[in-house]
């Protein structure tokens, strides 16, 4: 019955769109924009400052007011292509050695500025905020991104392939100062050359994009227009920015050595064990365009531990990369599909049926346990129009692993904007006899046709000892993307002989067909009664083994109407099929339950989100879910709530409760876990962070406090505390360890 609700959805949203007029919009505070004449059609002149400046962010304001200005901002959300309904003013400056950068938010009404953050990293969805985007060889395909708000709050990432993947943990010596006025506020950022990688013999224009947004109103604006249905990450969309000719190219060294003192006592141990550790990280800029990273004995004990899931399905959890080395330029070794445009989160959600570039399995065991890394290198960048990564890690033995030597490379060479093609290389070689090892070869594709076309696909062949079959996975996918309706259709195949020891995927033998589907219908009349959007959609995963068989299928069917201040709610009908060919375990609480039989396994759940407005001091979100669950029925409740009275602080608490009877075997179980995570930041350089998380089912309290204070620029002290303990009766003896780690950043 469900598969009939959704062509009714679709067909009601086609009737809303039919009758869908522009939305009403404040009385614009800029006059209406030039019209657009495709990518570049935005120019600004940057302006050379008439002497090197000492003091960064300190361009005097006859300097400033000599200077090319960028207005004319347009809404991408929510009126696209309408006039701001405040007005934004930028100018950019550069002297010998820096990028200045300052941008004039008015404001008719700052007492209602929204500042939630000022954590380093902060996320920008949930208060005011201004972006810029530097595509400094203007490939139309990846850039550096910078973000602050009113608080000067400071965020930075590496945008590749126009979003394909953004890297939040790469950090930038970068500089911005802050101030709400009268009629709004302004931010004067000041950006080295030194730390960003261009071609001082070009014609000196660099791609370029400036983008706003006004919370209260759910409102964002860019200075080159783009459509709601993209981000400011479209650098095919951006404008140009002219006229950047530093006098001088400055060698870029930066030498991070670290020094780390700790104490730890596992569970069940009574003593405990102190040892301390050094290594260095160096960088260097190999001419303009590459950049040579080195590690030697890389420590990650600061990186935030692991957030648990209730896991109900037969596959294990999926956890991401969290450490900073790895994630660095992680976005020249990403090989996979496009993800679609996603209003409810701005992270890209990895398609865990294969990851062919899965950095934690380096370092790392399967259990989390880190692995010795005694040293590793890694080269990125752009040469002559092609893109470069390689990739070289060495890891030591443990009891459980031999000592191997990771290694990937990547060539991609862009084409149209949007466009490229590509060769990798991934491998494991291990050290030893009996130690093994692993090769996987491929080739990729990325086309764009007409601006909402793309076509991604990739080919890729293993080689393992022992295996002399099926070592071959494959991709391709279409995706069309426009505002009312997007549609994207997708096949995959694993062989049965397929292994790929850096990367991350459920299965082999598996062919999966893929379809997502959904409109967008907007209308005046539903925003008047405070409904931005319609979403009527179905996600439909298919998947059969390589002989044809069916062995699993996920239909999600759903209705969701994002509200006009951000919040959204959902319904949706879930279809799924599981084929079992091992028993299965799902009450953790008791070793001895009896398991479920392998064999197929159909059930429908029905379920319903909603989230508030995320703005607000006080938010909440709702997840509840009833229908069936393998041979059974199941309740499950996930909520959470968020307070942050204000930008210093915030808290959030949740649970994830999953009450289960089950026929075969005959069994009821609950799930339970409860998760607060807490952020004090002092200034936007201090901040304290609290993870604590109790297992239920297992009576297991896990506790992972963080103190970091940036010191100096990427320079921190680290401490961080852990504890682990069971609360039964026959507890053994509590986890517990405290680490200390400072790094210092030396760039002559």
């Amino acid at each position: 019955m469900q598969l009939i609700v959704i062509p009714a959805l679709l067909l009601t949203a086609a009737l809303a769109q039919g009758r869908q007029q522009p939305p009403a919009a404040e009385a614009p505070a800029v006059p209406a924009p030039a019209p657009v004449r495709g990518p570049g059609s935005r120019h600004l002149s940057a302006m050379r400052a008439p002497t090197a400046l000492k003091v960064e962010g300190a361009l005097d304001e006859e300097t400033w007011k000599r200077a090319d200005v960028a207005d004319g901002f347009t809404q991408t959300e929510p009126g696209t292509g309408q006039p701001a309904t405040e007005a934004t003013e930028v100018r950019v400056a550069y002297d010998a050695n820096n990028l200045y950068i300052r941008a004039y938010m008015h404001d008719r009404e700052p007492d209602k500025i929204i500042i939630n953050d000022i954590k380093k990293d902060f996320y920008e969805v949930d208060e005011d905020d201004f972006e810029v985007i530097l595509d400094t060889f203007r490939d139309r395909h990846n850039g550096y991104m910078f973000l602050t708000n009113a608080a000067g709050a400071k965020a930075d990432r590496l945008v590749a392939s126009e979003g394909r993947e953004v890297n939040g943990s790469w950090d930038a010596v970068w500089s911005v100062r802050t101030r709400i006025v009268r009629d709004g506020w302004i931010a004067d950022i000041t950006i080295p050359f030194r730390g960003l990688r261009f071609d001082p013999n070009a014609d000196g224009t660099w791609g370029i994009n400036f983008a706003r947004r006004i919370r209260r109103k759910n409102e964002i604006d860019c200075w080159a227009p783009i459509p709601r249905e993209y981000n400011v990450m479209r650098l095919s969309l951006a404008g140009d920015l002219e006229g950047v000719h530093p006098v001088d190219t400055p060698h870029d060294l930066r030498l991070k050595p670290y020094v780390l003192a700790k104490t730890v006592r596992d569970v069940g141990v009574t003593p405990y064990t102190s040892s301390g550790a050094a290594g260095v990280d160096l960088k260097t800029a190999l001419g303009r365009s590459l950049t040579f990273d080195v590690t030697v004995n890389p420590d990650f004990a600061q990186v935030e531990a692991d957030e648990q899931q209730v896991n109900l399905t037969q596959f294990s959890q999926f956890f991401p990369e969290k450490r900073e080395f790895f994630l660095e330029n992680s976005g020249m070794f990403y090989v996979g599909d496009a993800a679609r445009n996603n209003q409810v989160s701005s992270v890209t959600t990895p398609d865990e049926d294969l990851l062919l570039f899965f950095s934690r399995r380096i370092g790392l065991t399967a259990n989390g346990t880190p692995t010795p890394i005694p040293f590793g290198a890694r080269l990125t960048g752009t040469t002559d129009g092609i893109g470069i990564g390689a990739l070289a890690m060495r890891t030591d033995a443990t009891d459980s692993t031999p000592a191997s030597t990771y290694s990937a490379l990547r060539l991609k060479r862009n084409l149209a904007p949007g466009s490229d093609v590509g060769v990798f290389y991934l491998g494991r070689d291990g050290a030893g006899p009996n130690a093994g090892y692993n090769h996987v070869f491929g080739v990729d594709e990325n086309i764009r046709f007409g601006g909402v076309v793309d076509w991604n696909s990739f080919l890729v062949k293993s080689e393992t000892p022992g295996k002399t079959t099926g070592q071959y996975a494959w991709r391709t996918s279409v995706n069309y993307e426009a505002q009312f309706i997007h549609v994207k259709v997708a096949s995959m195949e694993l062989g049965q002989g397929f292994e790929d020891d850096l990367g991350y995927y459920r299965r082999t033998d598996v062919r999966k067909y893929f379809l997502d589907m959904g409109l967008r219908p907007r209308s005046s009349w539903l925003q008047e009664h405070g409904i931005r959007e319609l979403h009527p959609h179905v996600t439909w995963n298919y998947y059969d083994d390589v002989g044809g068989a069916t062995i699993g299928k996920y239909l999600h069917n759903g209705q969701t109407f994002f509200f006009n201040d951000g919040g959204y709610t959902e319904f949706s009908a879930n279809v799924y099929y599981n084929f079992l060919t091992d028993s299965l375990r799902l009450n953790r609480a008791d070793p001895g339950a009896q398991q479920i039989a392998p064999g197929g396994y159909q059930w429908t759940q029905w379920q319903w989100i909603y989230n508030t407005n995320p703005s607000r001091p006080l938010s909440l979100g709702l997840t509840a879910i009833g229908g069936g669950l393998w041979s059974g029925t199941q309740k499950t409740v996930n909520a959470t709530v968020n307070f942050h009275p204000g930008y210093h602080f915030r808290i959030s608490t949740g649970v994830q409760h999953t009450s289960a009877t089950l026929d075969r075997p005959n069994q009821k179980f609950d799930a339970t876990l409860w998760t607060a995570r807490t952020t004090y930041s002092f200034t936007t350089a201090m901040f304290l962070d609290a993870l604590a998380q109790y297992d239920a089912a297992i009576r297991q309290f896990n506790t992972n406090i963080r103190f970091n204070l940036i010191h100096h620029p990427l320079s921190d002290l680290f401490l961080v505390y852990n504890e682990q303990r069971f609360t039964t009766p026959d507890a053994p003896v509590v986890g517990r360890s405290l680490v200390l780690k400072v790094t210092q950043m030396l760039s002559p």
